[in-house]
């Protein structure tokens, strides 16, 4: 054709690559999130966890009482007391696709992955590899080099008990910049621990062992006092714990074959369902769901046969079934649920009047903002027209329900920053919602508060969340404002707002603050953005003492095509996290109480933008 280049498609076209190749060039399919280890579902915890639950899969079946470790300057090394690798395929098993002991399901009928790619994927990601099997006074060891076999040894004599260990340092070219969060890998090892009772964990020698499983998850979990003392019902292939306390909407974790799915999914609306219609059928009476679930704190966890999941990471089960040719997961927990739950609301009538002032508690709150709640929808959906306050991404356009893991919003103020955003932003993953001036202080306020002010239910509107986070619209939530004084006061009151009203926002990871450079360094040849003193004075080693210096004030200042890189591949994001250790409502009472001198030593000690103003 006339004007248009003829391109050639051959054999010499298509191209074949190798199973490290591909997972090196598509690692996102795999391990999701590259990240740099500031969330906890940041690719280098995915790693870990792959080499764990071979682990724990192993003690599931029998074999092994502890796993042991260590984690020390980015290299991680896992040692478990199972059977072993058999040693003529230890090569095999961590280095080609399709093969492993989970496609035999004599070996591993309910183990946590059935495609036998991730310790693969730990190899090929790595920069170093090494894999070790101990099997009856034998040991077979190797060493890999981003996929690559460098040294397989032969096997030799050996005084280690049977088991394996596994050694491996995520590779930088990767990666990039990372490091291990040590409160994301010890939340990790607990559920494991919870989940697992029978077996030990240790983390750089710290012990992780639970004696009672989800009620001890829910126990140490728990933000406000219980209304009754927690259910905790068990039988082979589920477990749940739950009870109620105070706090707004509804609080559930759950779990597959010792797997943790933030995401949830079939199991986790199983369990929903399954309970509303148990409470109504024990108390007679025809409560709404959201009377009865409102309150809830919940653990549930299902050993399904097979299990499938919506993505490789895991995070959210899609399985219909509890196995080929077994019941539907709906049924099989509504049967377990209508047999001990009632029995256990019957045997402690106590409890089951307590559960009854809750459910009657919520029914008077809801319909006390019944009014109020019909106007704000109203509103929200008049806004949602014709209103800029949101710029949604093409993903969630035509009333898409289902979040992606990709899909972000940015919550801003003012119209300079959200403006510069909105045009540096990915159109199909990433949203704007603007602000207007600063949030109301919402510390000690009801739910009431959420409806009457606007900037708050739109916002709530927009994240689709008024029910709880089963309908997120977006999987992460970023507080983007100016790194000075009031622009930290409107990332607490925004940070005071979540934990208010929606504390499993914060709770389930799905909240952050964006990192902005404070500094531009540039000379006519490289342009550095800083985001720090120190960073600013390497730029200027580098660059020259006559480098020109910006000094960023706002987020307005920066322009779209440099914001592109602050929002893009290498985004910094700082999660929000609450420590172990922190009560919410103490927490929120120090920073959003009463002013004291406290409370500002500690802002001045602490926050990262107060410490560059004053050095500046």
């Amino acid at each position: 054709m006339a004007g248009k280049e003829q391109v050639s498609y051959t054999e010499d076209n298509i191209r074949s690559l190798d199973w490290k190749e591909h997972i090196r060039m598509r690692p996102g399919m795999y391990i999701g999130k590259l990240g740099d280890g500031q969330a906890a579902d940041d690719g280098i915890y995915v790693l870990l966890k792959e080499i764990v639950d071979n682990c724990i899969d192993e003690h599931a079946m029998g074999y092994g009482k502890s796993v042991r470790i260590t984690i020390r300057d980015g290299e991680v090394k896992v040692r478990d007391f199972g059977r072993g690798i058999p040693l003529g395929k230890v090569v095999d098993v961590v280095s080609k696709i399709n093969t492993g002991g989970k496609y035999d399901s004599r070996a591993f009928k309910k183990s946590v992955g059935l495609n036998g790619v991730g310790a693969k994927a730990v190899n090929a990601l790595s920069n170093f590899f090494t894999v070790e099997s101990y099997r009856e006074g034998e040991v077979k060891r190797a060493q890999f080099e981003r996929g690559d076999l460098v040294n397989d040894e032969k096997r030799g004599k050996t005084e280690e008990r049977n088991g394996t260990m596994i050694a491996f340092r995520p590779d930088r070219e990767v990666f990039k910049a990372y490091g291990y969060r040590m409160e994301h890998v010890e939340r990790l090892l607990w559920n494991y621990a919870y989940l697992n009772t029978t077996l030990a964990l240790y983390l750089n020698g710290e012990k992780f062992k639970s004696e009672n499983g989800l009620k001890d998850l829910l126990t140490n979990d728990l933000e406000k006092d219980p209304r009754y003392p927690i259910v905790h019902l068990v039988n082979e292939d589920i477990e749940v714990a739950l009870t109620h306390t105070d706090a707004y909407g509804e609080d559930y974790q759950s779990f597959v074959n010792g797997q943790y799915t933030p995401q949830g999914g079939t199991h986790q609306s199983a369990f929903r369902e399954a309970y509303v219609r148990v409470v109504r059928d024990f108390f007679g009476k025809d409560y709404d769901a959201a009377d009865i679930r409102g309150g809830i704190s919940a653990a549930i966890s299902v050993k399904v046969e097979e299990p499938v999941f919506e993505s490789q990471t895991k995070t959210k089960l899609g399985s219909a079934e509890m196995g080929p040719g077994q019941p539907t997961l709906k049924s099989f927990v509504y049967d377990f649920l209508k047999r001990e739950l009632d029995n256990f609301l019957h045997r402690n009538p106590e409890s089951a009047q307590l559960l009854q002032a809750r459910i009657l508690q919520s029914e008077r709150e809801r319909k006390d903002l019944a009014g109020i709640k019909k106007l704000a929808r109203e509103r929200a959906k008049k806004s949602s027209v014709h209103n800029k306050k949101l710029r949604d991404c093409r993903l969630h356009l035509g009333d898409k329900k289902d979040r992606n893991e990709e899909t972000t919003l940015f919550i801003t103020e003012g119209d300079s920053a959200s403006g510069s955003i909105t045009k540096a932003r990915d159109v199909l993953t990433q949203a704007v919602f603007s602000l207007k001036g600063k949030p109301l202080n919402s510390f000690g306020l009801t739910k009431k508060v959420v409806y009457e002010n606007e900037e708050f239910n739109l916002l709530q509107a927009a994240l689709n969340i008024e029910d709880g986070l089963e309908n997120l619209r977006y999987n992460n939530v970023v507080i983007a404002t100016d790194a000075d004084v009031d622009g930290m006061h409107i990332r607490l009151l925004l940070i005071t707002f979540f934990l208010q009203f929606f504390p499993d926002l914060v709770k389930r990871g799905h909240l952050y603050v964006l990192q902005t450079p404070l500094f531009r360094v540039r000379n006519k040849k490289e342009t550095r953005y800083c985001y720090s003193e120190t960073e600013k004075k390497v730029a200027l080693q580098a660059l020259g003492a006559k480098a020109e210096i910006t000094r960023f004030k706002g987020l307005g200042e920066i322009s779209p095509d440099e914001f592109r890189h602050f929002i893009g591949d290498d985004i910094r994001l700082d999660p929000v996290v609450i420590a172990k250790d922190s009560r919410i409502t103490e927490m929120m009472t120090f920073f959003m109480g009463k002013n004291t001198p406290d409370r500002q030593s500690f802002i001045i000690e602490n926050l990262r933008v107060e410490k560059d103003l004053v050095e500046e």
